[in-house]
């Protein structure tokens, strides 16, 4: 008897600006481009991909193209998408060790 699955949708999950800042935490870890440029768009997705658009400033189709797996969006659309989610980008050495004091 085979297994039924059901389609997953990560949408469907990104509900809260804490799992939104969870799940963006996970894939800048990562550090694929094209896997950030993705979860981006998972996200905007989820927020409502018109509206991150035009906060943006960016059009919809534009923001479409540039944030899924193939696309490679400018920094400028990277920096307006995250400031429209309310994103806050860090940054922090990877290792605390070779920092100069």
């Amino acid at each position: 008897m085979p297994v039924e699955t059901t389609k997953w949708d990560v949408t469907e999950n990104l509900n809260s600006s804490e799992a939104v800042a969870y799940y963006l935490e996970a894939v800048l870890e990562d550090g694929d481009s094209s896997l950030i440029a993705a979860a981006l768009g998972d996200v905007a997705r989820a927020r409502g991909m018109t509206q991150i658009a035009r906060e943006a400033g960016v059009t919809r189709e534009a923001l479409y193209r540039s944030l899924n797996a193939e696309g490679d969006p400018k920094l400028s659309t990277f920096l307006g998408v995250l400031s429209a989610l309310g994103i806050k980008l860090t940054a922090e050495p990877v290792d605390k060790e070779s920092v100069p004091s």
